[in-house]
């Protein structure tokens, strides 16, 4: 199912006074969602484990004349809860409200079979592609639910809808990512105004995808700033009736 309804364009003020936290921001899709919530309005909470990575995207988003963003260096990789508790306490503690949450970082971990795979990439791949998604989200929830109409984005992949040799822990993060989705989506249907959906990017032209299809021509895939539109509309109130769904950013 598509992510994006047809000729939908955003408005130049379509995230004023949004509060969009992103995780991943410092490349790739990540950076270029970042930067085009800046653009729309949002202020945008930067999280990533380069920190001048970071600051790169934070320089900017200021040098366009966007809100002052913030600034949270963190590691993912983290399997203690305590960290993401006291995130989320900081936050709090600022009263802060998170409109937007977008789960976006992610690690490839190797691609072989999985009789072959190491178990220190397994339980890398599985840490920071759902454990984290887990932990984060659950300290989040109270600054989730002090926002009107939050918004959950999940990053998935065509082999979290379908399993394909080779892909690994990858994958197997991927399908759990589905199901994360659909229990958490589940629960909070009907008791809350927050919505969690999906959303596939497909064949991007990242460092990611590059990666894992070293003989690909890179230009033929899209950048991620030709696709940012589609988390934009799940993260504005144009999609407060979509909860839910497993999305595709290309068809």
């Amino acid at each position: 199912m598509s992510g994006l309804p047809p000729h939908w364009r955003p408005a130049q003020d379509e995230l004023k006074n949004k509060t969009i936290l992103i995780t991943g921001a410092t490349e790739g899709i990540g950076r270029a969602v970042a930067l085009a919530c800046a653009r729309l309005g949002a202020e945008v909470l930067l999280t990533g484990r380069n920190e001048a990575a970071l600051e790169s995207v934070y320089d900017t988003i200021l040098n366009e004349g966007g809100r002052t963003p913030g600034l949270i260096p963190f590691d993912l990789r983290v399997t203690q809860h305590e960290p993401y508790d006291e995130l989320a306490e900081t936050l709090l503690a600022e009263g802060l409200a998170i409109d937007g949450l977008v789960h976006n970082a992610g690690v490839l971990g190797e691609r072989r079979a999985l009789s072959q795979t190491s178990p220190e990439s397994w339980q890398e791949v599985l840490q920071v592609n759902i454990t984290a998604t887990f932990l984060l989200t659950r300290a989040l929830m109270p600054l989730l639910e002090r926002a009107s109409l939050a918004s959950i984005v999940l990053t998935s992949s065509g082999v979290g809808r379908r399993g394909k040799a080779f892909w690994g822990a990858y994958a197997v993060s991927k399908f759990a990512t589905e199901g994360y989705m659909q229990v958490l989506a589940d629960e909070l249907g009907g008791t809350s105004s927050i919505r969690v959906n999906s959303l596939n990017p497909g064949a991007v032209n990242t460092r990611m995808r590059r990666a894992a299809y070293p003989g690909e021509p890179p230009d033929s895939n899209p950048l991620p700033e030709a696709l940012t539109d589609n988390w934009i509309y799940l993260l504005s109130d144009a999609s407060a009736l979509i909860h839910g769904k497993a999305l595709s950013a290309q068809g």
